[in-house]
């Protein structure tokens, strides 16, 4: 089933929602803000076994768009004259013996180096694990409690993956100890932080940091994990989950309304002052990362998006913007998850069917799960 609500006559975009239930996925929300206007749809379904669309303003588990915000909030404290960009990270937060070299520039960009506590992925194929994020281990555990500087400790027990500000990979650990930055500086916590320099100020009622918060607030559609027990294929509903282990590498809640106003305000310069978002959309070289978002062609006439994407757990979201917020795309995506990442191509082809018919995209940067 779908919904449209919306003046606008788009069957591109209506034909791109089914073709993505098509591919796999349990349910699609879209909104599209252009010279056009608004258009806001969804296809497929809010939770298996139903009839019913996803709604078109329901929340969902943003995952890696986390990143974006935990970004923005700190560079609200630059702004502030709080944090230097350039100081080293242990001048904010003693105690973890963190490397001298590593700034808090290179914990936004992921020029730090550090382990990432979700696990690595090495030159040769190999894999470092990290701690539990999938499978029938975590479905049944998934209502653990990871601590910050849990998480913190056991990366930096880890050796570091290259000298700091020498090379690029990217870390959910950089953005926890971000969080653990921002907690220490200002003597709140994250979530507060977050509400002053960035939820309050755009008024994004929909916008979540759950921290240890288990539920999804309605309306919502449903995620799912899928795994095996003695050849047994199993799905369970895994909307509700204690989202600790990912913390602020890809713990926060919003919807596709509120994604939309966040990144057309951020990229609009109505969050930051213009030195600091120059800073933050200036992109590591060869790669494409700035400060908590990717900056990448948009298409062979030029131009370039502002983006983040992410999953966790069978939820997803989409967040693309032009450089001056006057075109922007968010979506939300619920589907069943596991630990082969089964959806991970779909979700590529997913991204680049949607940004091709909004914006003519090149080769759109998408993360099928923050780990």
């Amino acid at each position: 089933m779908s919904t449209t609500r919306t003046d606008q006559d788009r069957p591109e975009l209506r034909k791109a929602l089914d073709d993505i239930v098509a591919a796999g996925f349990v349910g699609v929300q879209l909104r599209v803000n252009d010279e056009r206007g608004e258009w806001v749809g969804s296809a497929g379904a809010r939770e298996l076994g139903s009839a019913d669309a996803p709604p078109t303003d329901g929340r969902f588990r943003i995952g890696s768009n986390t990143k974006t915000f935990i970004a923005t909030a700190v560079l609200g404290l630059v702004a502030e004259g709080r944090i230097g960009l350039d100081d080293p990270a242990d001048d904010h937060l003693p105690g973890f013996g963190l490397d001298r070299r590593i700034t808090v520039r290179m914990l936004l960009q992921h020029t730090s180096g550090i382990f990432n506590f979700t696990g690595e992925v090495l030159p040769d194929g190999s894999v470092l694990p990290g701690i539990t994020w999938s499978g029938r281990e975590w479905v049944e555990d998934r209502f653990r409690t990871y601590e910050p500087a849990e998480l913190v400790r056991l990366a930096l027990a880890e050796p570091a993956r290259f000298e700091p500000g020498t090379a690029w990979s990217y870390a959910n650990t950089n953005y926890v100890v971000l969080r653990l930055l921002i907690e220490n500086v200002t003597g709140r916590t994250a979530a507060e932080e977050m509400d002053r320099l960035v939820l309050a100020p755009l008024g994004l009622a929909d916008t979540v940091l759950p921290t240890t918060g288990a539920d999804v607030p309605e309306p919502h559609a449903h995620a799912y994990y899928r795994y095996e027990v003695d050849g047994e294929e199993r799905t369970v509903d895994v909307t509700r989950q204690n989202p600790s282990w990912i913390s602020s590498g890809g713990d926060m809640i919003s919807s596709t309304r509120d994604l939309h106003t966040f990144i057309s305000a951020l990229v609009g310069g109505r969050l930051l002052p213009a030195p600091l978002l120059a800073e933050m959309l200036t992109p590591y070289p060869g790669i494409g990362y700035g400060l908590g978002v990717f900056v990448q062609p948009a298409g062979p006439d030029g131009g370039t998006v502002v983006t983040h994407n992410g999953g966790i757990s069978g939820h997803a979201g989409l967040m693309y913007s032009t450089p001056d917020g006057r075109t922007t795309l968010t979506a939300g995506l619920n589907y069943v998850d596991d630990a082969d990442l089964s959806l991970a191509a779909a979700f590529q082809q997913v991204t680049q069917r949607l940004t091709t018919e909004v914006f003519d995209t090149a080769e759109p940067t998408a993360e099928p799960a923050d780990v």
